[in-house]
């Protein structure tokens, strides 16, 4: 007489299963993506024209596929760009090679003289992904640092400790404009 196998009573292993599922829901952390904090331009059919800028107004920063920096020409390190972008940001010696200053009205502040100044950034299509956004934090780097030596000294706070207002006042004074240009191969 053949043996028969005792059948395994399995109707509660899909509890244990939908109970395993949900605890390793609850207790995975999920990664967030995190990027660069950009507005860009709103889509338009048609191109627009490229508003004229005066050269003295632009700060051309290159990237080449050896991941070397060049500003205006001269070749730099990466520690060297936040402080030349904030150079060229705050002209203080009002010198006629740097960007120009307009006097502007700013609520909360009064009037302010706002820079002119655009840094214009290409990289080449070689360049690595890691010195791009190097480059683009030492930009935004010193953007920040120009935008919280003005909250302190008119609001006596750093700015992310400022209220929306004050920050809204504050980045109508320093706005960050940087432009990327297409990616092409650079020398």
């Amino acid at each position: 007489m053949a043996r028969k196998t005792p059948e395994i009573n399995a109707s509660s292993m899909a509890d244990i299963a939908f109970l395993l599922l949900i605890f390793f829901l609850v207790a995975t952390t999920m990664d967030i993506d995190s990027g660069l904090n950009r507005v860009l331009p709103p889509w338009s059919e048609k191109p627009q024209d490229a508003p004229d800028i005066k050269e003295r107004n632009l700060m051309f920063v290159h990237v080449n596929k050896y991941d070397q920096i060049a500003v205006q020409g001269e070749v730099i390190n990466i520690t060297q760009l936040k402080d030349r972008a904030k150079e060229f940001v705050l002209n203080r010696a009002d010198d006629d090679n740097m960007p120009e200053k307009e006097m502007k009205k700013i609520d909360l502040i009064g009037e302010y003289p706002v820079s002119k100044g655009v840094i214009s950034l290409q990289n080449d299509r070689a360049t690595s992904y890691e010195m791009y956004i190097k480059v683009q934090n030492e930009l935004t780097r010193a953007f920040n640092e120009i935008r919280d030596e003005l909250s302190k000294a008119h609001f006596g706070r750093p700015f992310l400790d400022l209220e929306k207002q004050q920050q809204d006042a504050i980045v109508a004074a320093v706005p960050l404009k940087i432009s990327e240009a297409e990616p092409q191969n650079i020398k």
